[in-house]
């Protein structure tokens, strides 16, 4: 008899295991292109390399540094970290109904009248023997012990919701990379803008120093009767007009420095002094790590946020088809119940009692069946969305690939503008002291040359922001070793 039942126990157990309602989830096979298009027209040619840290390709440790820091302390990282914990509670609750609940019980009572209901209730009022009714009564009843309820998962809308769990957990883990992602080419924007501006700076203050000499020349030569005033005035107006581009730059500097800080959650003046003295603008890497556009599949943290979302939603899918089977409660409890506190672990007091129940819903409204339906279009959207994101994915680093290479060439040729600018100027400040040019010429030549090295700044600038913007459409910018969703101080269990 007992060898029956152990074999029916693991036949029940068997079928409970096989039973999982709804679809399982398989990873969608999406078609990319072999190799991105852009990148037949690259200058130079690409070479494989570390995408974790890209930032560091520009050798420059102040921008090391800052984005260390960023990664470490940021609120939207942290926030994203604390929603990857968050997830995984999740996780525990969704696998906390695969077992059963156990509660210890315990209650007293002590019940006083001043008449005997029994009696009165059973019809009695003193005939037969018993209590007259007008008699005080006092009960007493003390019970300690446990029950026990299980559901048990008969068709797998637990395990299926467990699923979603966990696939839930690994989309916010994703969500937390991309956050890196973003973070550490927003870091790099804001630096080069902030070193650009910089420099240009030093570019304006190093042409207004030139430009007060060429002045004093001028007005030297004014007071001898060489020149006349005209010559002064539109030497001064050059002055003028190149000072009065430095404040814009200066108000640059403090707003990429407020806008680093914050990113740092540290208050906005906090790292000024630490970012007041102009360094040399990063130079663009010569090479480009690219990868092939399959790898973006493993590479984009949004991709692959998005293809977990989708795995989630499957596994509710399930969920709900879960909701059209019958549900199996087993119900048990043990305890021990006396008149007295005294004794009342004693045998003679101990009993049991156990209840199995089932429900099957028969007619809700079509809530059950329309449940299902909205799940399935929930899948369907995810998928959609993963569908998108690889796209997106692919148009980043096909635009990306554009805007460098296209920045490449235009920067050559903000190189030879300038060496044209600079010959012209010297040219004609030279034929001006030898009095062969009027003044005029002079003058469009330092409006030229100024304006020409600023292009160039400015391109360099740009031509290394595309590089960024290329690291990050490739998906640069985060590791598997990163920890970020570490436990927070609040909860050291947690994670």
């Amino acid at each position: 008899m007992n060898g029956g039942r152990a074999m029916a126990a693991l036949c029940a157990t068997a079928i409970l295991a096989a039973c999982n309602v709804g679809p399982s989830y398989r990873k969608p096979e999406i078609a990319v292109p072999a190799a991105f298009g852009e990148a037949q027209s690259m200058l130079p040619a690409s070479t494989p390399g570390d995408l974790s840290k890209w930032w560091t390709s520009f050798h420059d440790s102040e921008l090391d540094s800052l984005v260390a820091r960023a990664l470490a302390a940021n609120l939207d990282l942290l926030s994203a970290a604390s929603r990857v914990r968050q997830a995984r509670e999740q996780e525990v609750i969704a696998g906390a109904a695969e077992w059963p609940s156990l509660n210890a019980t315990g209650f007293g009572l002590n019940m006083h009248s001043n008449s005997n209901p029994l009696s009165e209730l059973a019809g009695g009022g003193g005939a037969g023997g018993g209590a007259p009714p007008n008699t005080p009564t006092n009960i007493k009843l003390y019970s300690a012990g446990f029950d026990a309820s299980w559901e048990i998962d008969l068709f797998g809308g637990t395990r299926r919701a467990v699923e979603a769990a966990r696939a839930n957990t690994a989309a916010t883990r994703w969500e937390l990379h991309d956050g890196e992602v973003t973070l550490s080419a927003e870091i790099a924007n804001d630096y080069l803008n902030l070193r650009a501006a910089q420099t240009r700076i030093v570019l304006l203050d190093s042409e207004l120093k030139d430009q007060r000499q060429l002045f004093d020349l001028v007005r030297a030569r004014a007071r001898a009767g060489f020149v006349t005033e005209l010559d002064v005035n539109q030497q001064r107006n050059l002055l003028s007009n190149t000072q009065a581009q430095i404040p814009a730059l200066d108000a640059e500097v403090h707003v990429m420095t407020h806008a680093l800080a914050v990113l740092l959650a540290e208050p906005p003046e906090s790292i000024a002094r630490e970012l007041q003295e102009s360094a040399a603008f990063p130079a663009a890497a010569p090479d480009l790590p690219m990868t092939l556009p399959a790898d973006l599949l493993r590479r984009r943290p949004d991709i692959r946020e998005a293809e977990r979302k989708l795995a989630a939603a499957t596994a509710e899918e399930g969920v709900a088809i879960a909701e059209l089977y019958p549900k199996i409660d087993l119900i048990g409890a043990a305890s021990f119940t006396g008149s007295a506190l005294r004794g009342l672990l004693s045998t003679n007091n101990f009993g049991t009692v156990g209840i199995g129940s089932i429900m099957w819903p028969i007619f809700e409204g079509g809530k059950i069946r329309a449940g299902i339906r909205s799940s399935k279009e929930t899948e369907l959207q995810a998928y959609f969305a993963y569908r998108k994101a690889v796209l997106g994915a692919l148009q980043d680093v096909e635009d990306a690939l554009a805007r460098y290479t296209d920045e490449q060439r235009h920067d050559r040729a903000l190189m030879d503008a300038e060496n044209a600018a600079a010959s012209s100027e010297g040219i004609a400040r030279q034929q001006y002291v030898e009095g062969l040019v009027t003044f005029i010429n002079v003058l469009t030549a330092q409006t030229s040359l100024l304006a020409a090295r600023d292009q160039l700044v400015q391109g360099r600038q740009t031509l290394a922001q595309d590089l960024g913007a290329l690291y990050k459409a490739l998906g640069g910018g985060w590791d598997e070793t990163s920890v970020n969703w570490k436990p927070s101080p609040h909860n050291p269990e947690a994670g």
